[in-house]
């Protein structure tokens, strides 16, 4: 019996080492990234954006990689948070391939592909509104806000097969925010509140970047949430 507890007793520190370096590690990561999304929340709430932007790209980065779903609610937060910051080219960007590997993956939570639709085309709504503002071409602008009418749309199809009402009118009035923009002139929007969502000092907001990620899915995937034309939505 001795013998036992003895060789249990030296075996112990080996135990400890691989738990170290194994689920040990796994949960100090987890931490990290906890603490981490814990920071940006924090900053988020006090309107401190590039803060809660550093502390998300923290969370990432800490987050281990099998992880996938949480990094995409993290991913899906801190565009949300760029936009804020007026780095609205980045975000878009961001939500775009984000939105499209959503609708790309079967098990993916719908809620979340929903949700990461919704603020793309919200992204797309802003986007329509600068370059209008910037008195750009019509070949420039009318991509984007007509992708944005389409996963509109899908979110209207989506929420009212699902029975949610609620949701379903909320995407039909941004729906009807983008046909309004749409038709406007660049005339009608001086006069108005910029979203500052739309205070992009970048210099970049003229066009969306011609990446992958970027172009309008053939089936219309995505969603928006757009704000009313009048600069005083969400």
């Amino acid at each position: 019996m001795k013998i036992i507890v003895l060789t249990l007793w030296c075996l112990l520190p080996l135990g400890l080492v691989a738990y170290h370096y194994g689920p040990g590690q796994q949960r100090v990561k987890l931490d990290a990234a906890a603490a981490a999304i814990e920071k940006a929340t924090s900053r988020s709430a006090s309107s401190e954006w590039k803060g809660a932007i550093s502390a998300y790209e923290e969370a990432l980065a800490k987050l281990p990689k099998e992880r996938v779903e949480e990094a995409r609610r993290i991913r899906l937060e801190l565009a949300k948070v760029r936009m804020e910051a007026a780095e609205l080219p980045k975000a878009r960007e961001e939500l775009a391939v984000l939105a499209d590997e959503l609708a790309q993956d079967p098990h993916a939570h719908a809620g979340l592909r929903d949700e990461a639709l919704a603020t793309l085309a919200t992204s797309r709504f802003y986007m329509t509104y600068l370059m209008k503002l910037e008195g750009l071409p019509d070949s420039d602008w009318e991509p984007e806000i007509e992708a944005a009418r389409q996963e509109q749309k899908l979110l209207v199809q989506r929420a009212t097969a699902a029975g949610d009402e609620k949701a379903a009118a909320k995407h039909a009035d941004d729906l009807e925010s983008s046909i309004r923009l749409a038709r406007m002139e660049p005339e009608e929007l001086y006069g108005k509140a910029i979203p500052k969502q739309c205070n992009c000092k970048s210099g970049k907001c003229n066009k969306p970047s011609d990446k992958p990620g970027n172009k309008k899915p053939e089936d219309a995937r995505g969603a928006s949430a757009g704000p009313p034309v009048d600069g005083q939505g969400s």
